[in-house]
């Protein structure tokens, strides 16, 4: 009982100790388990320059993106017109990392997602660029469902409530590592180094796509090692 007492009183006292035990402890739990992703890395400063926003060239930013009360909104329709005119890939409304474009090492996104129910066919995060390809990660819903690309089964249930999504790139290992609210959903062979960055929002899949087309995003950040 004294013991007790003692290691109670020693919390109070001390209790960043105590937090950084419990996440140590939490960082090394079994694979699969919930762990905190982000332990190891640095938080890389970001300010408003770094979240460069694509939306289609013919339409105003406030009528395909809004910021309000840390909530990145971004939404686009099935007949949008590209990003730009000199484009022929598919609409988006799109934040790109700017600025922190990278070739080696180990960086991470972080961010809080909210995909509205109905919405689908979707890209909603992605690490773009590789070696001899356009993207190494492409994260889709397809009717509540996260994939990787159209095909690997990533998550399920993500329609209508928030998850906290960490990607971990690690170049010169060749993998990316994908965990949903804490938990490792996936983890696959990169596509090489070249010119990577960091994407979040709706960008439509080729085909098989809703027409209204939603993410909502809050508390991105990067780290590195």
């Amino acid at each position: 009982m004294a013991a007790l007492h003692s290691e109670w009183n020693l919390h109070r006292s001390y209790p960043h100790f105590f937090k950084c035990r419990l996440e140590h402890h939490t960082h090394h739990s079994i694979e699969g388990g919930r762990a905190d992703p982000t332990y190891g890395f640095t938080v890389v400063p970001l300010t408003e320059w770094n979240f460069e926003l694509q939306k289609p060239y013919d339409v105003p930013l406030e009528e395909r993106y809004s910021y309000e009360n840390g909530v990145r909104k971004l939404w686009v329709y099935a007949d949008d017109k590209p990003h730009d005119p000199n484009s022929l890939t598919q609409p988006r409304t799109e934040v790109r990392i700017r600025g922190l474009d990278y070739s080696s090492g180990v960086w991470q996104f972080e961010g809080y997602g909210f995909v509205p129910n109905g919405t689908s066919g979707v890209t909603v995060s992605q690490i773009h660029g590789a070696a001899q390809a356009a993207t190494t990660l492409i994260l889709r819903i397809y009717n509540g469902d996260m994939r990787y690309y159209s095909a690997d089964l990533i998550a399920t249930g993500m329609y209508d409530t928030w998850f906290r999504l960490n990607v971990i790139h690690d170049v010169d290992g060749g993998k990316v590592t994908v965990f949903i609210d804490g938990v490792q959903k996936f983890q696959v062979k990169d596509k090489g180094p070249g010119d990577l960055y960091f994407k979040c929002g709706v960008y439509a899949a080729p085909g098989n796509i809703s027409y209204y087309m939603e993410s909502r995003w809050r508390d991105i950040k990067i780290y590195k090692k």
